[in-house]
């Protein structure tokens, strides 16, 4: 009956067909599942979603495993990297076991700082929506008693959320070498992922070993500042919460996307909840404050690496500077750690700081030694700040040292001044002598005696 005239979409013998494409029809219900299965009071982002997109991501362009031969080669390149910075740091090694992992297994150990970097501003974000479509077209008495709308509120918050932490995490996984490409240790051991590195190596002219022991010289490094630099993580972090309490959501950009949404479209759904344009940052002093913080320590961290990957690596290999121009490259047309910070914070890191901050420690190891630039590292008052990295030679020698014996001299002197006029104004006061050298009681006197 299905090749007559008007019966192709006929609902008895397709009872399902009124309602779209099944296959459709499931990937928005599991999306939907997804964002219920998070459990209650498990923060803002339903993780397990996001981790659960982030690994689609990835294995939709192919993602094999790490291979025994592989894990050899990055786990012995890491160790003779650690070596080397032995010579060229006063911080010490032992940064943790080395490890090669494959893309999703860098998502999966990744995670628990992601969480620690997104949650606050998730937070911020989820809270400032579930206002918005919670009250949305309610009188205040409504809104009053909608406890159970404003907690499915603040689960579709936080799937829309997930979904774009989701994606910018998977994205990232296809691009990253190993833990460190954001700027701040992903995990407790440093690691390299094989299929990052050929990546960074393709069209490059220079031996696989070496471009392996140069990144690994990148991934130790920034592994051993944070590991001997405890309080470096947690300033990082709380610059991006302090950034967070400045989120707000664009409103009318809100409505827009959810306006006429087909729930038929997973694609057109995905592009409504990754909710990339739907953050838009206050410009407030507290918030500008809180980026340009922010933006200078991970230019100091990213200076300091490259300047004892310099010292560890002069000698020993011969592409050194060739590869060094190529991460520079790198991060000025926006690598990971750019567009990461971009996506989740709205920080573009710019490559002029990166280079000033590299100059000031070069700077500060040509006047101190390796010892005293190190040292810097001690206590966050002790370190640059962004003026300083437009003044390097300030930072480095400092103010010139005042001159105390010039003061001592200049003191001794105007308190002899002083002095000496005190002794005047009491000789006058006392009956001091006249031009003419006569006292003025004897002139009284003999004036008496004449008129006498």
């Amino acid at each position: 009956m299905t090749d007559l005239p008007g019966r192709e979409n006929d609902p008895n013998e397709n009872p399902f067909a009124m309602f779209g494409d099944p296959e459709q029809i499931a990937a928005a219900m599991r999306q939907f599942a997804d964002m219920l299965s998070a459990p209650s009071g498990s923060g803002p982002v339903n993780w397990d979603m996001a981790k659960n997109i982030a690994r689609h991501v990835v294995v939709a362009e192919g993602d094999p495993s790490v291979m025994e031969g592989e894990r050899r080669q990055i786990v012995d390149a890491l160790n003779l990297a650690d070596l080397w910075l032995n010579e060229v740091t006063a911080l010490p090694g032992g940064t943790g076991s080395p490890q090669a992992w494959s893309r999703s297994e860098w998502i999966e150990k990744t995670v628990p700082v992601w969480r620690q970097l997104c949650d606050p501003i998730a937070a911020r974000m989820v809270e400032t929506m579930s206002g918005t479509l919670g009250a949305a077209g309610l009188p205040p008495e409504a809104q009053a008693m909608a406890g159970p709308l404003m907690g499915m509120m603040k689960q579709m918050g936080g799937m829309m959320v997930g979904q774009q932490i989701g994606q910018a995490i998977g994205s990232l996984a296809r691009e990253v070498i190993g833990s460190t490409d954001i700027g701040l240790p992903l995990s407790g051991d440093p690691a390299l992922l094989p299929g990052g590195v050929a990546a960074f190596s393709q069209g490059l002219e220079t031996p696989a070993e070496e471009i392996r022991l140069y990144l690994a010289l990148r991934e130790a490094a920034h592994h051993r500042l944070f590991q001997h630099v405890p309080w470096l993580r947690a300033h990082l972090l709380g610059a991006v919460e302090e950034y967070a309490r400045g989120i707000t959501v664009d409103v009318s950009a809100l409505e827009e996307q959810l306006r006429g949404l087909d729930i038929n479209n997973p694609e057109q759904i995905q592009q409504a909840l990754s909710g990339g344009n739907l953050l838009k940052p206050e410009e407030t002093e507290r918030q500008k404050a809180a980026l340009a913080r922010l933006e200078t320590v991970l230019a100091l961290v990213e200076g300091w690496v490259g300047t004892v990957v310099d010292r560890a690596s002069e000698g020993k290999l011969p592409s050194a500077a060739a590869l060094a121009e190529t991460v520079r490259r790198r991060r000025a047309t926006g690598g990971p750690a750019e567009q990461t910070f971009a996506t989740l914070v709205g920080l573009e890191l710019r490559p002029r700081r990166l280079r000033e901050a590299a100059a000031l420690w070069q700077a500060l190891e040509a006047a101190r030694g390796v010892d005293g630039r190190d040292a810097v590292w001690g206590h966050p008052d002790l370190m640059p700040t962004a003026d300083d990295l437009d003044n390097p030679g300030g930072f480095v020698h400092g103010e010139p040292e005042f001159d105390l014996s010039g003061l001592e001299a200049s003191l001794r002197e105007a308190s002899a001044g002083d002095e000496g006029r005190a002794e005047g104004r009491e000789g006058r006061e006392g009956g001091g002598s006249d031009e003419d050298g006569t006292n003025g009681d004897d002139r009284k006197d003999g004036g008496e005696g004449d008129r006498a």
